[in-house]
């Protein structure tokens, strides 16, 4: 299943699930009618009755049959209704921060980005070239302090997601086992699982609350005097219609906790073909698998709200005991037979000591090193260093094509990438205040002039920290690669999410205040403000409803201003758009003014509301208009891939002819 069909997927899945619920929510109200009914007829037989022929009455299906009108109906599908959705939106409330909400719960803490701890730098490292090498934004990683060997991808949408991880992960897992339990991560970012999992989160709390009302009303008893004399039977009614709601709301998790597990199964073998796909490497999420099993843990979480979100674990994290329906992740020899079919059966793994391997990547010779051949070019051509190659037409399609299905290639660029940036930056992206001086330092133009224009409008707003460690990184940053410049972005965004709303909101004024410091918007200067916005900022939730032929005016002003960046010469811009059309239902012609950043900041958030299947079309279109002058610019490569972040695509590094 391709990226584009299995985002269609999760998205249909989704619709699904809306029809499962108003299926469980319709039976839930038949039932729940039925339970109050009788619990008026008993009510009503109370008052009317001796207690003596109060038994025979009751069970009079023409007396219970009477107690039912439209108004009761009416009156309980009200208030069932308005519990499940009322404790689905509270617990989507309470999820409302994606990732960092399920961590916080699971008694996870976040990892310092300049953490000491060789085990915590170790996975942030795998962490953040499995980001690079898939095109998505490096999410948070929190620890939990847990023995068991699991881990967890949780998010609203890639911008918001985080990895969670157990210390008993990140202690015996080897740096290849980690790369396979990242990799099966990251596939759950990649296809859209997230998302569905975290609402599947909200609608079981909503019908578990049917549950949970039914045991206060129980609990409400102890406080309730049962005197009242013989034909007084309203406690006995309460106790029963509170015992009904308990079995009714149970029930109902039962069969929805059913659904959640039959879901869950079949994402998790997907995971692991992924994970074997991106790091071309069996052994290593097959051995992952091989240490739960002979783990004495296992892959068990001790937090009080473990089950609650059991469908997000890399192996299975609560005990079963007998009932085996309730599985959220297929049978573990199952799992490791599928990547590893020469495995003998037998849990029987090294386990490494804590100094075993060192915190990066093995220092082989450089000739022999995967990645150190790859890389890309510098805006006047000139080669600089390990990222010294020209990037073709061929370069896009294959970037298309790897959308959620990078491999080795892209691993081993995205590793190169890393080693290629200064340390001093690499380490100055992971810490808060050196984060926004860099993105500012991203944003200063080379016209000195302008420079310091933009520098004296800076130091007015900025905080005196950040200006100063600004001044400091400015050598480094002159002489940055351009073609570091996106991987530097997404190195720093995790010191960026973790901004309070004060400190976002100044940070995105100072930004603002940059680009606008000459009276105009450079192409960079609005990809660089889209890419922080998009990661930054809480994306509205509107469905994906578009067609291409609902946005051909949007597509005819994105690729003009995609071809005037890559050509010089009115001919080529014509030529280029023709190219491009051959990938489109519909004409293209000549248009205005592609300078104007504020009107492709509306187009854009139109076409983000592409259907998934749509969004192939336009990627290929945009790769046509960038590889028509036979070589792919470095603006014409960072708008192309911010744009596929922004229509949830995305996409990996674009690789060179050489790799």
């Amino acid at each position: 299943m391709d990226f584009f069909t299995a985002q269609d997927h999760a998205r249909r899945k989704t619709g699904h699930l809306v029809v499962l619920l108003i299926l469980a929510v319709v039976a839930l109200i038949a039932v729940t009618t039925l339970a109050v009914a009788i619990a008026l007829h008993f009510m009503n037989g109370g008052q009317s009755a001796s207690h003596s022929n109060l038994s025979s009455q009751a069970l009079s299906s023409q007396g219970m049959l009477s107690s039912l009108s439209i108004e009761l109906v009416a009156g309980v599908a009200i208030a069932v209704l308005a519990v499940v959705v009322l404790g689905g939106l509270f617990k989507q409330r309470q999820l409302g921060r994606g990732g960092r909400a399920v961590a916080e719960a699971l008694g996870g803490r976040e990892i310092n980005m300049n953490t000491r701890d060789a085990d915590e730098r170790r996975i942030l490292n795998v962490v953040e070239e499995m980001a690079i090498a898939s095109g998505t934004p490096v999410p948070s990683v929190y620890v939990m302090e847990e023995e068991g060997i699991n881990a967890f991808a949780a998010g609203h949408q890639p911008s918001d997601a985080v990895i969670g991880i157990t210390r008993g992960t990140i202690r015996n897992l080897t740096r290849e086992e980690l790369q396979g339990v990242v990799a099966h991560e990251f596939s759950h970012i990649l296809h859209g699982d997230m998302r569905l999992n975290i609402r599947l989160v909200s609608v079981l709390h909503g019908i578990l609350l049917i549950g949970m009302l039914g045991g206060m009303l129980l609990r409400s008893m102890r406080f309730r005097r049962m005197g009242g004399g013989k034909r007084d039977n309203s406690a006995v009614v309460i106790l029963g219609l509170g015992a009904a709601l308990m079995l009714i709301g149970y029930a109902g998790t039962f069969f929805g906790n059913l659904i959640k597990s039959a879901v869950s199964r079949q994402r998790e073998y997907l995971a692991d073909a992924s994970a074997v796909q991106f790091t071309r490497n069996p052994q290593g999420i097959g051995n992952a698998l091989v240490k739960v099993g002979a783990h004495s843990q296992g892959s068990y979480l001790q937090a009080s709200q473990a089950a609650e979100f059991s469908h997000l674990y890399f192996s299975q994290g609560v005990r079963l005991g007998l009932n085996q329906m309730m599985a959220t992740h297929p049978p573990i020899k199952d799992r490791i037979q599928r990547v590893m079919p020469d495995w003998d059966g037998r849990f029987e793994p090294s386990w490494p000591s804590p100094q075993a391997e060192d915190e990066t990547p093995d220092s082989t010779d450089e000739k022999t090193r995967p990645g150190l051949g790859l890389g890309l070019g510098s805006e006047s051509g000139v080669k600089t260093g390990v990222l010294a190659a020209v990037l073709t037409g061929a370069s896009a399609r294959t970037a298309i094509t790897s959308i959620g299905q990078p491999d080795q290639r892209h691993l081993a660029q995205a590793r190169a990438t890393l080693e290629a940036l200064p340390e001093r930056l690499r380490t100055a992206a992971h810490e808060p205040y050196a984060a926004r001086a860099l993105m500012y330092g991203l944003l200063l133009s080379e016209d000195q002039a302008v420079r310091e224009h933009q520098l004296e409008a800076l130091q007015q707003i900025a905080l005196p920290d950040v200006y100063r460690e600004l001044t400091q990184l400015a050598p480094d940053m002159v002489k940055l690669d351009i073609q570091l410049r996106l991987p530097l972005v997404e190195l720093a965004l995790p010191a960026l999410k973790s901004l309070s709303v004060e400190q976002a909101q100044h940070f995105r004024l100072c930004v603002e205040r940059l680009i606008s410091a000459d009276g105009q918007v450079s192409l960079f200067e609005w990809t660089l403000h889209q890419l922080l916005l998009n990661n930054l900022t809480e994306q509205d939730s509107r469905s994906s409803h578009l067609k291409l032929s609902d946005v051909q005016h949007e597509c005819q002003a994105l690729l003009a201003v995609l071809a005037a960046a890559g050509q010089d010469d009115a001919d080529e811009i014509t030529a280029a758009l023709k190219s491009a059309e051959s990938e489109l239902p519909f004409a293209l012609h000549e248009t205005g003014d592609v300078g104007d950043m504020q009107a492709l900041s509306l187009v854009v958030e139109r076409l983000r509301r592409l259907q998934p299947l749509h969004k192939p079309a336009l990627l290929q279109a945009m790769a046509r208009c960038i590889e028509h002058s036979g070589h792919i610019r470095p603006a014409e490569a960072e708008l192309f891939r911010v744009m596929a972040d922004i229509l949830d695509c995305p996409m990996p590094p674009l690789l060179s002819d050489e790799t």
